[in-house]
């Protein structure tokens, strides 16, 4: 399984068979029976079968799991330290970090190490020097243990009726699959970054859940909290669905503009709202 995972056509060929065991038909054709009591679909998307979601700050309050991670570190260890800045710095790593791959500056790099590079200069930075290597291996591993949001798991249940659900997350495999089992996401199946050996917003991402499952782009949509991530989604043929995330960022910051009506397919308050206007 190892040598599979390290040779890109062997991981595909693996998870296509594996996952999608050739065609998706027969389980949406019961899950869609399943729902069909409920409401159909709207007529703009009766031929979407998967939906795919952004995690971090869409399914998962990265945030405040950082913040709670950071705070019990600093009372096992004495630490003084704006935890809350900690984690926005941690955050604002995230992005910078995977240029440096898509740029070729760095190899492929999961994103579990990418966190642990800025998380080093982030312990310099805010002169944390007491940590044993096993500490930082820990907290490092804060970004497997986050919450989902009050309606995560509840709506991804009802949407789970009628649709194929998984992550399309910047996040790797052994990180999304620690967190789905801390969270209780109920996911059918994981699309990491390092099965496609890219980061959104490249292309190879967003075709990835179509290319395994064996379906046209127009059949997959993708649900994030984050316009930019759905107008790349859009781009690359997906049906798109914005969900508000008011409180991503903190209590404290301004919360994101709802985007104009007609941008994305649907707007919805949370996954119990989208689950509605999707007929579940």
């Amino acid at each position: 399984m190892v040598e599979e995972y390290c040779v890109p056509m062997k991981r595909r060929d693996f998870l296509v068979t594996g996952l999608a065991a050739g065609s998706l038909s027969p389980l949406v054709t019961a899950r869609g029976s399943e729902a069909a009591q409920q409401g159909s679909a709207p007529d703009k998307v009766k031929d979407v079968q998967v939906l795919v979601f952004d995690t971090f700050g869409t399914v998962v309050d990265w945030r405040s799991g950082v913040i709670a991670e950071g705070e019990k570190l600093g009372r096992a260890k004495g630490l003084k330290v704006d935890w809350a800045a900690f984690a926005d710095a941690w955050r604002a790593g995230y992005g910078p970090s995977m240029n440096r791959v898509r740029t070729g500056e760095l190899p492929w790099t999961k994103l579990d190490d990418l966190h642990r590079m800025t998380l080093d200069g982030l312990l310099v930075k805010f002169m944390i020097d007491n940590l044993t290597e096993d500490e930082k291996k820990n907290f490092n591993k804060a970004w497997h243990r986050l919450r989902g949001w009050p309606d995560s798991v509840a709506g991804l249940t009802r949407l789970k009726k009628r649709y194929v659900l998984s992550p399309l997350s910047n996040g790797n495999l052994a990180l999304l699959t620690d967190m789905a089992k801390f969270a209780g996401l109920p996911w059918d199946c994981i699309l990491a970054s390092d099965v496609a050996h890219h980061y959104k917003p490249d292309k190879e991402m967003y075709h990835m859940p179509a290319e395994f499952f064996g379906i046209p782009t127009s059949s997959v949509m993708m649900v994030a909290a984050h316009p930019a991530d759905l107008d790349s989604a859009k781009a690359q043929g997906l049906h798109t669905a914005y969900v508000h995330r008011p409180h991503e960022l903190g209590p404290a910051a301004k919360p994101p503009v709802m985007p104009a009506a007609g941008r994305f397919d649907f707007l919805a308050k949370d996954f119990n709202d989208l689950a509605a206007q999707l007929g579940l």
